[in-house]
């Protein structure tokens, strides 16, 4: 098999789909692996390193679209590359079809299989491509809220561990998840005062076990959820219904009830957001404010720390890129069902149940098992 990867266009973003080892690994496998020149430059890694991994180097995204049967990409397609997928074709990447119907009949349109890392499930039914980046995603939440809290970047001015004598910040995390509960022990860690909710109940009583003395977990309901708003100095919104559009948990009367300057960082923003008044922004202008309240709503929040998120999304992936690659992508998801799961469409169908009842698309079962 041909495996393409693209440099990723979208703005400000700095990983790459595939580390030197990767293509060493493939092949040896008697793949070969096209790649585009400076792909990996925003983490870090020269082009030489692939070259002597064994990569054919090209000089344009048109080439690798063109020559590669499955293409591994980090984020979803831009609509330049939109073209250049064709039917048959293997898409690999983090699609978050249920935020945008564009891209969802883009994709659909090309008759390319889009293979998404955030609904690819194991056994467990954990999320392995979907973690590494939402554990990036819950550290750097508290790290850029802190910023925001700043007064130049027209926060309330406030530190979030405080000093003695005067009180740290309240932070109030909604959902105990992966993105959830690393933002909390980061937000422990500053010392600030610490509020993390979540709907169930096994959830909440493990967290309660290893979180340190000031996180606070509750049970998440509409009051519960408005009395944090009115304590909260920073607000993360951590939850995730996979494949599926976030549920919006805060709407925009209920800022009303927050502290002027108070920042939100809605990590959700990727799924359409949980905050009734969050909107993709970008690294390049993150920030707008909304009734006093600072929103952060960066959808590739992890590309800004190219290098460890690169290594971190690489180490998780390639497994399955290897068991593609050599399977094909039916058989794959034939013998191996975290592959199935990872299937959004397929020959122009939709088959990610989550993704058609979110667009009123028809579903199309052949991959369920």
């Amino acid at each position: 098999m041909i495996i393409g990867v693209p440099k990723e266009i979208k703005s400000d973003e700095y990983r790459v789909a595939m580390l030197p080892v990767g293509v060493e690994e493939l092949t040896r496998r008697g793949h070969r692996v096209v790649l585009e020149v400076g792909a990996g430059m925003g983490s870090g890694i020269a082009d030489a390193d692939y070259l002597a991994a064994g990569a054919v180097l090209v000089s344009s995204p048109a080439e690798v679209f063109g020559q590669a049967d499955m293409i591994v990409k980090v984020k979803e397609p831009q609509p330049a590359e939109w073209k250049l997928m064709r039917p048959g074709q293997i898409v690999f990447t983090y699609f978050h079809f249920a935020a945008d119907r564009e891209l969802t009949e883009a994709v659909l349109a090309s008759g390319a299989t889009a293979v998404a890392y955030e609904t690819l499930s194991d056994a467990e039914g954990r999320l392995p491509l979907l973690t590494p980046m939402s554990e990036v995603a819950g550290r750097m939440s508290i790290q850029e809220g802190a910023k925001y809290l700043e007064r130049p970047q027209m926060g309330r001015g406030i530190l979030l561990g405080g000093v003695p004598g005067v009180a740290p910040a309240h932070i109030t995390i909604l959902g105990g998840g992966i993105v959830g509960a690393n933002a909390a022990r980061i937000a422990a860690g500053f010392q600030a005062s610490v509020a993390l909710l979540d709907i169930n109940l096994d959830r909440l009583r493990y967290l309660d076990d290893v979180m340190p003395a000031n996180v606070t977990c509750l049970y998440s309901d509409r009051h519960t959820i408005r009395k944090q708003l009115e304590r909260a100095d920073l607000v993360v919104g951590a939850v995730l219904i996979p494949g599926a559009k976030a549920p919006r948990l805060v709407e925009e009367e209920d800022l009303k009830i927050m502290q002027p300057g108070a920042v939100i960082i809605d990590v959700a923003i990727d799924q359409g957001g949980c905050i009734a008044t969050s909107r993709p922004t970008s690294h390049a202008e993150p920030t707008y404010i909304v009734n006093d309240v600072v929103h952060y709503c960066v959808t590739n929040m992890p590309g800004a720390v190219g290098r460890t998120s690169t290594f971190a999304l690489c180490n998780a992936t390639l497994r399955w890129v290897l068991e593609i690659a050599q399977r094909g992508i039916e058989d794959a998801a034939r013998t191996l069902p975290p592959v199935a799961t990872a299937i959004n469409t397929y020959k122009g169908k939709v088959t990610n149940r989550p993704v058609a009842d979110t667009f009123g698309l028809e579903y199309d079962n052949m991959f369920a098992a």
